[in-house]
């Protein structure tokens, strides 16, 4: 049942972060961005249930850590059901909010600029918007996933134009948004697993991939980005793993995960004795006949392998960060040169 982990083109690097609630470490988190100084923004979204715990964390690839910001609330600055992010060339940080239908401006430090958005259907109206990203003028494009479409703004929110709509080139519930080098758009299009492609005029250009299991297919892909070369890295969320493919959309390189334990949880260990000793005599790597032929299944179970991977991006060094939800946790990996 488990899919042959290619290891030519991607090195499994290291682990950050660690379940925390409040403070030093992520809680569910939902996807990470690298700003100019790639000190990096994970956003933890918590549980439907649970209002504690949402915020934006700052820390960096040494796991150094420079604090939160953020929270649950309704005024400017809070966030109910945070999204996805990205930062313009100031360095200003951008938060999508699915419940407030608006985007949300922060400094470098984190402290709240401004909002825009409101819900409905029109132009430059929000609905349930997720992902984000900037293109070389500073514009951003934004998923508007229960519009079934992509939003082109400025930055302060005017609109600009709309890309996709319902037609057969189109998106179906776009989430994680990359432009590439040439301000070309990529969207995770994750009501027809696969990637589309747009130029900035909003011309629809390839699409990539289709359903399934196979090598250069997707389940409810999440995340995209692309890097200088134009290799592209998708988020499978669906099938528990990571794919990249080339500038064509042809099949490279497939992720499962291969995580160690962070920093941050090798400190916590050693202060906690009970915890490290029960985990020193755990089966971390359990042969399990499955029932259910389903990636989810080994996910749970296997504690190196990615467990709901809802985001991949790069920071300017060409590292990729692949944020897993349900283990609270970054991995990082580098181009094998």
């Amino acid at each position: 049942m488990t899919t042959a982990q290619q290891t030519d083109f991607l090195v499994y690097d290291r682990a950050l972060g660690m379940t925390v609630m409040e403070g030093k470490g992520f809680y569910y988190p939902v996807d990470t961005v690298a700003g100019k100084d790639d000190r990096l923004y994970v956003i933890s979204r918590s549980k439907e249930e649970t209002t504690r715990g949402i915020r934006v964390t700052i820390c960096d690839l040494d796991s150094g850590y420079y604090g939160n910001f953020g929270g649950y609330g309704f005024s400017g600055g809070q966030f109910v059901w945070p999204s996805c992010a990205s930062v313009d060339s100031q360095g200003r940080f951008f938060i999508s909010d699915e419940r407030l239908h608006r985007i949300t401006a922060y400094d470098p430090e984190g402290n709240y600029l401004f909002h825009w958005g409101e819900q409905g259907p029109g132009e430059g109206q929000l609905d349930t918007p997720s992902g984000l990203a900037f293109d070389s003028l500073d514009n951003i494009f934004v998923a508007d996933t229960y519009n079934n479409r992509l939003q082109k703004f400025t930055a302060d929110g005017k609109f600009v134009r709309t890309i996709g709509g319902n037609s057969p080139e189109g998106v179906s519930l776009p989430w994680g948004l990359a432009v590439d080098s040439h301000d070309n758009v990529y969207a995770a299009d994750f009501g027809n697993d696969c990637v589309k492609k747009f130029s900035a005029e909003g011309e629809f250009l390839a699409r990539f991939g289709g359903p399934g299991r196979g090598n250069g297919q997707f389940n409810k892909p999440a995340s995209v980005a692309v890097d200088k070369d134009g290799y592209i890295y998708v988020a499978d969320w669906g099938n528990e793993r990571v794919q990249v493919l080339d500038d064509e959309g042809n099949w490279i390189s497939t992720l499962r995960g291969e995580a160690t334990l962070s920093e941050w949880a090798n400190n916590f260990l050693s202060i906690n004795q009970e915890e490290a000793a029960a985990r020193a005599t755990a089966d971390l790597e359990m042969d399990i006949d499955y029932v259910v032929d389903d990636p989810h299944e080994e996910s749970s179970h296997i504690e190196k392998y990615f467990w709901c991977p809802s985001s991949v991006r790069l920071d300017s060094r060409g590292y990729l960060y692949v944020t897993e939800t349900n283990r609270h946790r970054i991995q990082v990996y580098r181009r094998n040169e």
